[in-house]
């Protein structure tokens, strides 16, 4: 959902970018919910790791994922002409959609905030910070545009909440979903929104100089 944000912000503002900049959405979904749980519960042999490995990899988002990716790739540029008008004639009027529910499961999730307090607001915002600085170091070595750091530095610093909630009920099934939601729907998805791709823009141009 952020990414799908900060390709409308690079589109309105006529930010060019890697064409391959969607594939980083499925390089970075698979490795990130990995290390989440090794975080959470650390290597033993408790993970179910058969169960967890095909949440991983043949869920629905995964396999979503990858699919239209390769139908992307078998079809190729002509291909997908006939599909211009579902998939990007109405991809503004689709993502507005989509955030007014993200808002709407936010708002649901708020008095998880204030029974938690500070330190959920603090992670919420400082974690995407740190992580999206990182993210546009990386973008800025591997030689990407503006708008590619932008993206990288967007998707570094966003929170997944369709791919990895699924795996983590499968891996931690004793975590608070909640408290996960809560951070990445009311803290985080907001903040990247309103707050965070402007000034990951800001730092994109610092990277390349403005190029």
């Amino acid at each position: 959902g952020t990414f799908a944000v900060a390709v409308a912000y690079c589109a309105r503002l006529g930010i060019d970018y890697e064409k391959y900049a969607p594939l980083f959405v499925v390089l970075l979904e698979v490795p990130a919910i990995l290390v989440g749980i090794v975080i959470a519960k650390g290597l033993s042999r408790d993970t179910h790791w058969g169960r967890l490995s095909h949440e991983l990899f043949l869920g629905k988002s995964i396999v979503l994922l990858l699919g239209g990716l390769a139908i992307g790739w078998i079809a190729g540029p002509d291909g997908i002409v006939p599909l211009d008008a579902l998939f990007f004639d109405l991809f503004k009027g689709i993502l507005a959609i989509f955030l007014l529910e993200m808002g709407l499961i936010a708002a649901r999730h708020l008095s998880d905030v204030m029974r938690h307090g500070l330190f959920l607001v603090a992670f919420g915002v400082v974690a995407p910070l740190l992580f999206a600085g990182l993210g546009s170091a990386l973008g800025h070595a591997l030689g990407l545009s503006t708008g590619g750091v932008l993206l990288l530095a967007t998707l570094a610093g966003s929170a997944s909440y369709i791919a990895a909630p699924a795996a983590m009920r499968t891996a931690v099934p004793e975590a608070n979903p909640a408290l996960s939601l809560t951070a990445s729907l009311a803290i985080t998805f907001p903040f990247n929104i309103l707050v965070g791709i402007p000034l990951y823009h800001r730092l994109a141009l610092w990277w390349t100089g403005g190029q």
